[in-house]
């Protein structure tokens, strides 16, 4: 019984310690995002669907067999 009681005194120090340690990487700014925003602007905002493509090649008069 008393091994029971030391490994759930040790699992709160270590629970504590993971918790510390996320705490701290939260406020040194470890998971603040620097590279997304600036590629950001490289990427299109919404996919295009198949059928908006093949409204687009028939308005352009582009024909293509596939």
């Amino acid at each position: 019984m008393s091994a029971m009681f030391i490994l759930i005194g040790f699992s709160l120090i270590v629970a504590a310690g993971f918790l510390g340690a996320f705490l701290w990487a939260v406020k040194s700014g470890q998971y603040d995002d620097q590279y997304t925003p600036s590629v950001r602007i490289l990427f299109d905002d919404k996919t295009k669907s198949k059928s908006e493509n093949r409204e687009r090649e028939h308005d352009n008069g582009d024909v293509s067999v596939r």
